[in-house]
């Protein structure tokens, strides 16, 4: 098979189009033997290196199997049994959060499970732009002065030895957070981190509501044997999965093994609409069918997310923990008009950032760093997503204010983007710094953005080396009569989807436009109805229609025929099933 599909070096968007690397034939027609499933499906798990013995796990996987013991963790022991004794002696527990969606989900979990238990619960979600992310004193103390003899820091903490320090008599701190460790830990109570250097756990892709819920695991196993539950009922933690499931999405997780669990299990309680807050943001954005990951990534996740980032910073943490259904539903609906705003501020800014990059890009940056007085520093990290898909290149943007940038950075696979980040804040250019592999933030004074440019370029100088395009790698070929419901449903168990297990993309050959229109609210969404070489019609989509030439080729009804790349998917409607096709790029056949 060529390295090229169809010989496509340069398609409609300006990709090329590969096979996904490695020969999974032979392995995926072993596998659709043994477990009696079309040659296709056995190709597909064999790409995703799964094999018999693994396969009824990764198909249908259950937290029975996956869940390990929370004990592996450092400092999880002592965490459950802090917990525990304050739960036993009714203590007030402050929990400090992030304005993130899995700071919102560690911190829902956390306040209702110990209110269930009977703790008196105070909490602070900071202000991104007043108090920027982290633990910082003042806050601490505040919860101290309103009664917190514990505090639990959730999705953050791991760094804050400063702010830790003058609270170091007065109130026991336990953090439960995910970031990269840089050192040792706080002289906390407990910090139970899977990216602790010293963690050997194995859990370092877990994200911090699945931290928490571990965490949740441990302080039931501890009152258990206490004899907490004797004439108490035991709280279900199954409960929980929905925001677990939310946040390893929307915390973009690799969806494989223990993550895949959660999700898939989060999902179907998701659905159940138990949670008002959860069941309200549905309900907003119009999904009434079982919420997907993608519903969580692209509809849920950025409404919660908007709240942190250009409105009050606790908002998606009050909807989550609403248990009126009133109540839940004017939040939401204020989270969804607020995403909006957020969706027009961020449109401000993109358009200028792009051009700029683009500057950048052709003068031989690898890495690109925006910034800019008034960029809101709420939409930057969203900002620069957008200009790493658009250039294949990790992208930093920063909004300056009074000589300070504060900005957020995204990166592509196989580039440590935060390790680069901390490694500048230990060189002296940066005054804060952190995060992970693909995303990370950070702030310096604007007269340190160029040194801190050219330390990026050096330290990560392969990312040069990227092609302009990410290269669009593909599964296999499709023909438009076999596309139908019965083979997208079966795709679809292979999902969820998302980092670490990438939606399956196919290719449809020599497909002919007989029918497009313009659909949707601002006319975005390409509608089109195509025919198959061999004959057989298919319904095909492209959603951010813009202008160029992708949305001319597809709008061209009788034209030439295309090679179409896109991912197949069911589709339900008032309980009937079809197949879709969701173009992701084009090719002139």
């Amino acid at each position: 098979m060529d390295a090229h599909v169809f010989g496509i070096t340069q398609s409609l968007t300006g990709k090329s189009w590969v096979w996904r690397p490695g020969q999974h034939e032979r392995q995926g027609e072993g596998l659709a033997q043994q477990l009696g499933v079309p040659d296709l499906m056995g190709r597909l798990l064999a790409a995703r290196g799964v094999t018999a013995d693994h396969a009824a796990n990764f198909l249908d996987p259950t937290l029975r199997a996956m869940l390990p013991d929370p004990s592996s963790m450092v400092d999880m022991d002592s965490a459950a049994v802090r917990l525990a004794d304050a739960v036993m002696q009714g203590e007030m527990v402050g929990v400090f959060g992030d304005y993130d969606v899995d700071g919102a989900c560690s911190s829902a979990l956390m306040i209702t499970l110990l209110r269930q238990l009977g703790c008196p619960v105070t909490y602070h979600v900071p202000d991104r732009l007043a108090e920027g992310y982290g633990p910082n004193a003042e806050a601490l103390r505040a919860m101290v002065e309103r009664g917190a003899r514990l505090i639990v820091c959730v999705d953050c903490g791991t760094a804050a030895h400063s702010a830790f320090a003058p609270l170091h008599n007065a109130v026991d701190i336990v953090v439960l957070d995910h970031h990269k460790s840089e050192g040792p830990p706080p002289p906390i109570r407990a910090t139970v981190n899977p990216n602790r250097l010293d963690c050997p756990s194995g859990l370092r892709q877990i994200c911090a509501a699945a931290v928490a819920f571990l965490t949740a695991v441990a302080l039931l196993r501890t009152l258990r044997r206490r004899g907490f539950f004797a004439e108490r009922v035991e709280p279900d933690l199954r409960e929980f999965l929905d925001l677990v499931a939310l946040a390893t999405v929307c915390d973009v997780m690799p969806l494989v093994g223990l993550n895949r669990a959660f999700v898939i299990q989060g999902l179907k309680v998701m659905a159940r609409r138990a949670r008002p807050g959860i069941a309200a943001l549905l309900d907003v954005t119009k999904l009434t069918e079982a919420p997907t990951a993608m519903n969580c990534g692209f509809a849920l996740g950025p409404r919660i997310n908007a709240s942190g980032r250009i409105a009050e910073a606790d908002m998606g943490l009050r909807l989550l923990l609403a248990e009126d259904e009133g109540i839940a539903f004017e939040l939401a609906q204020t989270l969804d008009a607020v995403n909006r705003q957020r969706q027009t501020v961020e449109a401000g800014i993109s358009s200028d950032a792009m051009a700029r990059a683009e500057a950048q890009a052709a003068g031989g940056h690898g890495i690109i760093l925006l910034a800019q007085e008034g960029w809101h520093p709420g939409v930057v990290g969203i900002v620069a997503g957008r200009v790493k898909e658009r250039f294949n290149r990790p992208a930093l943007v920063a909004g300056i204010t009074d000589g300070m940038a504060k900005g957020s950075g995204r990166s592509v696979p196989g580039i440590d983007l935060g390790a680069a980040v901390i490694a500048a804040r230990q060189s002296g250019i940066l005054a804060t710094g952190g995060g992970h592999a693909m995303a990370a933030g950070f702030s310096a004074p604007e007269t340190a953005l160029s040194t801190f440019h050219e330390f990026l370029n050096d330290r990560l100088a392969s990312a040069a080396l990227l092609p302009p395009s990410a290269e669009l790698v593909l599964d296999g070929v499709l023909g438009v009569a076999g596309a139908d419901a019965g083979l997208a449903q079966m795709v679809s168990r292979l999902g969820p989807f998302g980092s670490g297990n990438e939606e399956p993309l196919f290719v449809l050959p020599r497909a002919r436009v007989v029918k497009a229109d313009r659909i949707g609210k601002d006319g975005n969404t390409i509608r089109v109805m195509v025919e198959g070489e061999g004959g057989g019609r298919l319904k095909a989509l492209l959603f951010r229609a813009k202008e160029g030439p992708l949305a001319e080729a597809l709008s061209r009804v009788g034209g030439a025929p295309l090679h179409l790349a896109g991912h197949l998917r069911a589709e339900f409607w008032r309980g009937r099933v079809s197949a879709g096709f969701f173009i992701a790029d084009a090719a002139p056949a």
